[in-house]
C-alpha cells in the first residue's frame, strides 16, 4: 500500500491492517519454510507496509504532520 492510502485511514483501521499483515508475513515466512510460497518478494513487500504503518502511528503519537506536497 501506499502510505498517503494508509494516511487517510483512522487509528483503529491502521491498527487492524497491521495485524493482517503481520498474520500474512507470518504465514508466508512458514511457506518460504517449506519452499511452497507463491512469490517469496511478497514478505519483502509486507514488511515494508509494516513499517509505514508503524511509522504513520509513531508519527501520529508524536503529532508529527507531513506536507501535503508529497
Amino acid at each position: 500500500m501506499k502510505a498517503p492510502e494508509l494516511r487517510k485511514m483512522s487509528d483503529p483501521e491502521l491498527a487492524e491492517k497491521l495485524e493482517e499483515f503481520k498474520k500474512e508475513c507470518f504465514n508466508l515466512r512458514f511457506q518460504l519454510a517449506s519452499h511452497q510460497a507463491p512469490n517469496p518478494r511478497r514478505i519483502r513487500a509486507v514488511k515494508r507496509d509494516i513499517a509505514k504503518i508503524k511509522t504513520i502511528q509513531r508519527e501520529r503519537e508524536l503529532n508529527i504532520e507531513r506536507a501535503s506536497s508529497r
